[in-house]
């Protein structure tokens, strides 16, 4: 019975880890990359382009919101390809590239067509699933040692470089 609790200690701890990451990704990537998709469209002159998609009726709507994920599944199968030839730096660049914009360009998506989507019932329930349960995760991580321990170390850091810089 030990051995099972330990095990289940390490994996729950790398199952935090993991959800760290993803909520990393999606709390302080989103937001910026929202943003910077929201300024691009400003300055490419693209708000007839946002205001039509915002007015798309739900189906469309759903279309355009997986189009990126769609698009951007043979670059991420090319950059597997290349990982698998060898090609490791230029693979995983490619990975964090498409992430980035696809991060980018989901969120300004989501921002222009949340209404629309939130009219299928299933998607309004997998939306609230996510928000509940990155609300536990973000509750585990920050309670969790490693977090309190980060923190209180960018604490100690800050004050250091605070006084330093007096």
């Amino acid at each position: 019975m030990k051995i099972a609790t330990a095990l289940w200690r390490v994996l729950r701890g790398f199952g935090l880890v993991l959800a760290a990451i993803v909520i990393f990704v999606e709390e302080w990537g989103w937001r910026p990359l929202t943003a910077l998709a929201a300024r691009l469209a400003r300055l490419l002159h693209l708000q007839r382009l946002e205001a039509w998609i915002a007015s798309a009726s739900p189906p469309v709507a759903l279309l355009l919101f997986l189009a990126p994920a769609v698009l951007l599944f043979p670059l991420k199968l090319l950059a597997l390809w290349l990982i698998g030839e060898g090609s490791t730096g230029l693979g995983v660049g490619i990975i964090v590239a498409a992430k980035v914009l696809g991060t980018a360009f989901v969120g300004r998506l989501f921002i222009l067509v949340e209404r629309q989507l939130m009219t299928f019932a299933w998607f309004a329930r997998a939306l609230g699933w996510w928000r509940e349960t990155k609300a536990q995760v973000v509750d585990a991580v920050r309670r969790s040692i490693p977090w309190r321990t980060a923190r209180a170390l960018r604490r100690l850091w800050v004050a250091r470089f605070r006084k330093a810089t007096r």
